[in-house]
This record gives C-alpha cells, sequence and structure tokens, in this order.
C-alpha cells in the first residue's frame, strides 16, 4: 500500500507540474498577445494567432483564428504542403523538343521546331545548374546539329498551349504585373519569366538612363521614366505591362548610390525562348526561315501546333521538393503559381488558377475538415490582397505536415527569422508568419500570425511581432 501510494502521488505530482507547465506558456501568450494588441498601431487593425503543441497536436492558444485575413506569403506554406503531398516530393516537370516533317539530303528540315511545355517554372532558372538558360539552349542546338538539321524550311514553335498561353491570377494588381514577383504563368515559363536592367544614375532628379539589359529585350519596346533618386533611397523602380504587351513603361526612382539590378517580367515568356533559340542556332548558320510562334499565337489565328515527327529532347525539371525550396526561401511567386496549376491539372485534368484554388480548397476539407470558407485564396503565392485565409486553417495545414515523408525537406524550405524557423508574409497593410520552433525547455510549437490593417512602418510592426512570437522561446 505503501509503494502504491507514492506511485499514486508521484504521478499526481507529474501531472500537477505538466499542467502547469501548460498553463504557464498559455498565460504567457495570453498575456503578450494582449500587450500586442493593445499597441496603438492595431487600433484600427487585427491580428490573428494560433499555436498548437506539435508533439500533441493540442491547440495551446488562439485568437481570432476563425477570422479570414489576407495571407500574403505565407500561403507559400498551404500551397507547398498541397503539392508536395498530391504531387509527391520527387515529382517532376518535362519539356519536350521535337521536329515535325522531314530532314532531306542536304539538311534542310522542311517542318517546324518545336518546343512544348508542361507548366516547368524552372526553365531557363539561373538557381539550378542543368537549368539555366545558356545550358538549355546550348544543349538543344547540339540535339539539332546531332541529327543533321543545317537550316529550317519553317518555324520556331514555342508551344504554351497547355495553359492557353500567359496569365496571371485574379486579383493581382498593376502595380505588380510588369515587375519579376508580378510574372505571369505560362505552361512554357522561361527564365523565371523576367529579365534584368541597369540603370546609370547620374545627379538627383535627373534622367536614369539603361545601359543595358541582362538579354535581349529588342523586340520589345522599353518607355523609361526613371529618375535618379536622393542617396540611399534604394529602388523604387516600377514596370508597367501586363500579357501580350509590346510596350513597357518604366517609372519611379533609382538611388543614385544603387548598385542593383531591376527585375521585370516578360509579357510574353514561350515567344521570349523563341527569339533566343533563334538567335543560339544563328551562331551554326541554322536559318529559320519563316520566322518564330508560339502555340498560343497560332491558335489566335486558328492553327494547331503539328505534332511531332522525331523528339530530340525531354528537359527533366529538378524534383519538387527542391522547387520548393526556392519557392519558400526566396519567395518566388511564379513557383507558386505553376504548382498551383499542377495540382488542378493533376487533380482533375483543369490547368486555370481558380480550378487549382478551389481543388485546394476541397483538399483540406476532406483532409481536415477545413471549411472552404477558411481558405478563401484566389492565388497560389499569396500575392493577391483577395486572399483570406484562417491562422486555425494555416496552423492545422503546417501540423499536417509534421508526420508527412517529405517533411523534412519541406522544413530546411522554411527561411530563418529571430531565430525561428517560419515563411514570412508582407503585402500592403498585411504582415504575417508561420513555423516551427523547439524552445529551450525542448517543448515545439507549431504557429502562425497574421496582422492585418495595422498602422506605422513595416519594420516596427516586425519587431513588435517577433517579440510576441519570443514567447515561445
Amino acid at each position: 500500500m505503501k509503494l502504491q501510494s507514492i506511485l499514486l502521488a508521484s504521478i499526481l505530482s507529474l501531472g500537477i507540474t505538466c499542467t502547469t507547465q501548460a498553463q504557464t506558456i498559455k498565460q504567457k501568450l495570453e498575456q503578450s498577445f494582449s500587450t500586442f494588441t493593445k499597441h496603438p498601431s492595431l487600433t484600427n487593425g487585427i491580428a490573428a494567432l494560433h499555436v498548437i503543441n506539435s508533439e500533441t497536436g493540442e491547440t495551446l492558444f488562439e485568437k481570432n483564428t476563425t477570422v479570414g485575413l489576407p495571407t500574403a506569403s505565407t500561403l507559400k506554406v498551404i500551397t507547398s504542403i498541397t503539392a508536395l503531398d498530391i504531387l509527391g516530393k520527387d515529382y517532376t516537370y518535362k519539356t519536350k523538343l521535337y521536329y515535325t516533317g522531314e530532314i532531306d539530303s542536304v539538311g534542310i528540315l522542311h517542318g517546324d521546331i518545336v518546343v512544348h511545355g508542361e507548366g516547368d517554372p524552372t526553365l531557363g532558372s539561373h538557381r539550378y545548374a542543368h537549368t539555366k538558360e545558356d545550358v538549355i539552349l546550348a544543349k538543344w542546338k547540339k540535339a539539332i546539329i546531332d541529327v543533321g538539321i543545317t537550316s529550317v524550311d519553317g518555324r520556331i514553335i514555342a508551344d504554351d498551349s497547355m495553359y492557353q498561353g500567359i496569365d496571371v491570377p485574379g486579383g493581382w494588381i498593376w502595380t505588380d504585373m510588369g515587375n519579376y514577383y508580378g510574372a505571369g504563368i505560362s505552361s512554357l515559363n522561361w527564365r523565371e519569366n523576367s529579365s534584368g536592367i541597369n540603370f546609370q544614375a547620374g545627379r538627383i532628379q535627373d534622367d536614369a538612363p539603361i545601359s543595358n539589359t541582362t538579354s535581349d529585350l529588342s523586340y520589345l519596346k522599353l518607355v523609361n521614366q526613371v529618375k535618379v533618386g536622393r542617396p540611399g533611397s534604394g529602388d523604387n523602380v516600377y514596370a508597367y505591362s501586363a500579357p501580350y504587351s509590346e510596350k513597357i513603361v518604366i517609372k519611379g526612382t533609382y538611388g543614385q548610390n544603387l548598385k542593383k539590378t531591376i527585375e521585370i517580367s516578360l509579357p510574353d515568356p514561350a515567344y521570349d525562348l523563341a527569339f533566343n533559340f533563334q538567335k543560339v542556332l544563328a551562331t551554326d548558320s541554322i536559318e529559320i526561315l519563316q520566322g518564330i510562334t508560339t502555340g498560343q499565337r497560332m491558335a489566335e489565328e486558328g492553327q494547331k501546333v503539328p505534332q511531332a515527327s522525331k523528339e530530340l529532347d525531354t528537359h527533366v525539371s529538378p524534383p519538387l521538393h527542391e522547387i520548393v525550396h526556392w519557392f519558400n526561401q526566396r519567395s518566388i511567386n511564379l513557383y507558386g503559381e505553376a504548382l498551383l496549376r499542377s495540382i488542378a491539372f493533376i487533380s482533375g485534368g483543369k490547368t486555370s488558377t481558380y480550378d487549382g484554388a478551389q481543388y485546394v480548397k476541397k483538399y483540406w476539407e476532406q483532409k481536415l475538415n477545413l471549411k472552404s470558407s477558411e481558405l478563401d485564396i484566389v492565388d497560389g503565392s499569396g500575392l493577391s490582397p483577395q486572399n483570406n485565409v484562417t491562422t486555425n486553417a494555416m496552423n492545422q495545414i503546417m501540423q499536417y505536415a509534421l508526420k508527412r515523408p517529405w517533411f523534412s525537406e519541406f522544413q530546411k524550405s522554411l527561411p530563418t527569422y529571430n531565430e525561428m524557423t517560419m515563411k514570412s508574409g508582407t503585402i500592403n497593410g498585411t504582415l504575417g508568419y508561420t513555423g516551427y520552433h523547439t524552445a529551450k525547455d525542448g517543448k515545439k510549437y507549431t504557429f502562425s500570425l497574421l496582422v492585418y490593417n495595422y498602422d506605422g512602418g513595416a519594420s516596427q510592426m516586425r519587431q513588435r511581432m517577433f517579440t510576441l512570437l519570443n514567447t515561445l522561446k
């Protein structure tokens, strides 16, 4: 009996200790969140915080967690997790090079060279050794030379017909679309659908002329209205264009002491690919007699892309988990839109952003019983201010990821801020963080924090958010 009493007392003591510790973190979060929300910067704003014990799945803290709020780039974790779960971490995209027609005895191809895209967002990207623009174009040129083609009595067709050309998700704003982070999505993406511009900075308020571009944009008209800004003013340059624009207007100021390449979006990446491919072939005197076009341009003329006579090359993208790495580390919006479209295609043979968003909602309704109103999304990257997601939904999905076989790769894709592993999100009026943290006492937490319509500078609000999240340390 004495031994039983001792054991019972020990169990009760342990239970009281665990309860006290749990209460302590809850109380600390309650106090920290109260202090945070009472700051004048949130007088007309709102903050939502959801915290889960990562090991038990218990919700430790929740405030305003059923209110849908703009996500900014924190939405990328939901897109990443959904894609990894549906497509698999080793999923790859394939881009095919083939020719139509026949090659005669002197090497003239009586047909077309076709590059057929299926949505690879990394084609031509500098982030991976085998996807770089010069590497791919050199490989394709060699494939053409190796089959004996010396001239093409036809066209180069950049086949972007799978997604009906280039498009931008609904809700994206005019100020974003012409810049690299607002690049549209195509089934034949190229060089992350962007190009760089370098400016010369002279006297303050003088014109800042373009010194060079990082790729040949001679087929476009660049209207440069950029002025030189004061030293330290940084990059306030914005390009204005839309899909299929032939003119790009560039406005704003370029800091006098700034040394930075400004990245703009390509209005038609498939055309840009064909344009550069033609130039590379010309270096070996391989002439394209009927010029270049795209699948979408042909469709607008009532034509179809011809079928292959012979396949020359299949370019394979990096595996999905490597794409997700850069998607989250560098917050590349294009990658999110590509993943969302792939989710739509794999799930139901659809190819639109809208369909991808609907499949994401349905997926998490089935998996975690989350209401579709908790995932009111219109894109895959978070660039649209029309996205509204609850921190409850975001955090439940983050918690779900912990037990998936691809979790280690996903976790490594998340940046480190404030000595915590988390994805950030910033858009006008919105700041957010979601991630994982192991406290000094070994406790593990999954958290999602969103702030909307705050007053004052983003850097000050960010520091206040870090102070709140420090409660988990």
